[in-house]
């Protein structure tokens, strides 16, 4: 999980620097300066990259069985300027978190616990 965890992150990374650039600098190239070849290069490098996108997110969450809801909502991050960073971190914090029927890590024993061992 972690190399597809891995995968996600440079694939949101990469979405977002290439939607920022398509948003910020070639489309005010296109609108302002009347040259519509910016748009024409960058476009379509970013609807595959965000296709590539896609697909990493969809494997990263048939891994960890994320819900219907929450894989279409980091799916639509990478629509939207600069969300695919922000969810990014949020994907990082829901992997870092345990699931439910984790096994917790070992700790090392406290007097307490070995007060209760004592008593039972």
């Amino acid at each position: 999980m972690k190399a597809a965890h891995t995968r996600y992150r440079v694939a949101a990374y990469v979405v977002g620097v290439m939607l920022l650039v398509l948003v910020l600098i070639a489309m005010p190239i296109k609108y302002i300066g009347h040259d519509s070849a910016p748009v024409q290069i960058i476009g379509p490098i970013h609807g595959w990259l965000f296709a590539i996108y896609l697909v990493i997110t969809f494997d990263l969450a048939r891994r960890t069985d994320w819900p219907l809801k929450r894989t279409l909502s980091v799916m639509i991050a990478g629509t939207i300027p600069f969300l695919s960073f922000v969810v990014e971190r949020k994907v990082g914090g829901w992997l870092a978190v345990p699931s439910e029927g984790a096994q917790p890590t070992a700790q090392p024993a406290t007097s307490e616990d070995e007060a209760d061992r004592a008593a039972v």
